[in-house]
Formats: structure tokens, C-alpha cells, sequence
């Protein structure tokens, strides 16, 4: 039909899955973070998420562009580097629930406190969710499934553990 996108190859889809992945952990590190100092009022909660989100989908972006000549051997065409805008800042739908929260919790009386572990929360199952709808899609038995989502649940409890431990 025409006007329609084509649909993303394989490819496309793996380097959005692991760009959503990696913005949801790095996301949920924040959060905790962010949380676990206490005392930080909602708006400034929002931005330093935004800052921080921001600067990581820009460093994402800028390893493409700059690691795409290395394994190429030449520069990105012009759909390469739309599909690499698209990957990176794409990535950003996966974690526009703490946002919300937050906003929430700046024009609300919500606790910011609240609203960051309904992020966390939100994110945690955001990362299950992502991460089943993978493996559910791969040629790979249940039991094989079974273990790639302990894999991630044991990694993103890692990254809760370490985010708590540092900031006790």
C-alpha cells in the first residue's frame, strides 16, 4: 500500500528491543536513585530523569553513528540513520510511565515518593512485559523461555539490589 512503512526487519526490531531494555534499566537505576536520597520534590524528580534519559539516548545515538563506519566501512545512507533515530529515540516510549507519574505528582497533592515507586513498580513489570513479548516470538522451547526471563528477572533485581545498597 502505498505511504506505508515497510515492516522492520529482525534486525530493526532486536536493536529496538535492546534500546528499550537498556532505557527501562537505566530508567529504574535513576528512580531508585532518585528515591532512595529522599527529599527531592517532584519537579526536580522529572528533570533529572529527563536530563539523565535524555543524555543516555543521545550517547546510544552518537556510539551508532560513530560505530557504524568501523563495522561497515562506510558512513550511514540516509535510511540507515533514520532507522537508527528511530531505535534510539524510539526507545523512549518504553519509559514515559515514570514521567507521568511525576507530572502527576507536580500538579496533584500525589506524593513524589509514591510516584517514584509506582515507576519503579511500572518499570519492573514494563521490563517483564518487553521481555516476554521477545522470547514468546523466538523458536525456542518454554523451558528455554523460562530461563532468558529468570536471566532478566535476576538482572533487574541486581540492579535494585545495587541501586539500594549504594544509597544505604
Amino acid at each position: 500500500m502505498p505511504g506505508t512503512r515497510p515492516q522492520p526487519t529482525r534486525e530493526e526490531r532486536a536493536a529496538h528491543l535492546k534500546e528499550s531494555i537498556y532505557l527501562i534499566f537505566a530508567t529504574l537505576s535513576v528512580t531508585l536513585a532518585i528515591r532512595m536520597h529522599g527529599g527531592v520534590t517532584d519537579l526536580a524528580a522529572f528533570v533529572t530523569l529527563a536530563i539523565t534519559l535524555g543524555g543516555t539516548v543521545l550517547a546510544v545515538f552518537t556510539a551508532d553513528i560513530l560505530a557504524h563506519p568501523v563495522v561497515h566501512g562506510s558512513l550511514m545512507t540516509r535510511h540507515e540513520f533514520f532507522r537508527a533515530v528511530r531505535t534510539s529515540f524510539g526507545a523512549l516510549s518504553s519509559v514515559t510511565l515514570p514521567f507521568i507519574f511525576l507530572a502527576i505528582a507536580w500538579i496533584t497533592d500525589w506524593d513524589v515518593d509514591a510516584a517514584l515507586l509506582a515507576s519503579t513498580i511500572a518499570l519492573t513489570v514494563a521490563l517483564v512485559l518487553i521481555c516476554w513479548s521477545a522470547v514468546r516470538r523466538v523458536g525456542i522451547t518454554w523451558q528455554q523461555q523460562l530461563g532468558l526471563l529468570a536471566i532478566e528477572a535476576a538482572l533487574a533485581g541486581a540492579v535494585i539490589v545495587l541501586q539500594v545498597l549504594s544509597h544505604a
